[in-house]
């Protein structure tokens, strides 16, 4: 005999609604919780220091951005950016700095030697990745390349090896040279090991060294003064933001007395320099957003060995080799990696 379906009791059918409601009312409560912790996801900051001038927007340079933005982080929605220039004046980095880490920066990017000493010196959370900054084992911002401990990573200028090679393309440039000039900013101690290098490969070369360091914006004159009453066969200008921010007065001055000058960007050079030999700025900064992306995505720098840049680029001025009456051989021109006419 086929059992008959009773009919569903009243208490039955208001227990069956309540669950119902209950269900869609927590999914509802779930999506919402959800969309509410999209809508509070970190925004991370970056912070930025260098010892160079303000650029006229104030804002970080493009590379750093737009490499982090092909990583995976857009500006205002995933990160933003404040940054600070020390206009020249390297004793104001440590207060720009601290000033930075008080405003909470998840990661510090520091160009040049004293940005990232006193960025390293401000704090020892916080990570810092640093470019630009010399040799960083050397001025011992880390403790070394493979193993950097501490909060410090980044990208190395190898000093020794791209001193050597400076200089033996301008004694290819200058055969017949003897003295050497080097004009550098004694009071970046990067820069004074960089310089102590070139020292180390005049002598391979039997070249004599002149050194002329400078501190501050009339040093240049001094220096300038001493290369008229002995004027050296080539001069070398290393760069950090001080030198850079006088290196049109170094073109005016050696351009003037017909001294061939190595450099270390291409930017000098197209602005009417002879040569230069170094990595791209804007490579390195990129490289730079890498390390900053992992950091961000919870890499320790401690665990994120020091690295190289990826290239480095000889641009030759052939207009300015035919000034100053200078025949560049075409092994030279061969290797170069961009030629200005």
């Amino acid at each position: 005999m086929r059992r008959r379906g009773f009919p569903q009791s009243a208490a039955a059918r208001v227990m069956d609604r309540r669950t119902f409601i209950c269900t869609v009312a927590s999914s509802a409560l779930a999506r919402a919780q959800i969309a509410g912790a999209q809508e509070a996801r970190k925004v991370w900051r970056v912070g930025f220091i260098a010892s160079g001038i303000r650029p006229p927007d104030g804002a970080v340079p493009a590379p750093l951005r737009e490499q982090l933005q092909t990583l995976g982080f857009a500006e205002g929605k995933d990160v933003t950016y404040e940054g600070r220039w020390g206009e020249g004046r390297s004793e104001r980095l440590r207060e720009l700095a601290a000033d930075l880490f008080s405003r909470k920066v998840d990661v510090l990017v520091a160009f040049g030697g004293p940005a990232a000493q006193a960025a390293k010196q401000a704090s020892s959370t916080t990570p810092i990745v640093v470019f630009s900054a010399g040799d960083v084992a050397e001025t011992d911002l880390v403790a070394s390349l493979a193993r950097p401990g501490g909060n410090v990573t980044g990208v190395n200028d190898p000093a020794a090896v791209l001193s050597s090679k400076r200089l033996e393309i301008l004694k290819e440039l200058v055969p017949g040279a003897k003295r050497v000039a080097v004009l550098w900013n004694a009071q970046n101690y990067a820069m004074t090991l960089r310089y102590r290098e070139i020292e180390k490969a005049a002598q391979l070369l039997s070249m004599g060294v002149d050194p002329l360091g400078v501190r501050e914006a009339d040093d240049f004159d001094v220096a300038f003064a001493a290369m008229t009453r002995a004027r050296p066969d080539a001069l070398m200008m290393l760069t950090d933001a001080f030198t850079n921010m006088n290196r049109q007065r170094v073109l005016d001055y050696v351009n003037a007395h017909r001294i061939p000058a190595m450099y270390e960007f291409g930017n000098v050079v197209r602005a009417g320099g002879l040569v230069s030999y170094g990595s791209d700025l804007d490579e390195t900064l990129r490289l730079a957003a890498v390390y900053v992306a992992k950091i961000l995505k919870g890499a320790k720098p401690s665990d994120l060995p020091v690295e190289q840049p990826n290239r480095y680029f000889l641009v030759v001025n052939v207009t300015a080799a035919r000034n100053l009456g200078l025949a560049i051989s075409q092994s030279l021109l061969l290797r170069a990696d961009e030629v200005i006419e």
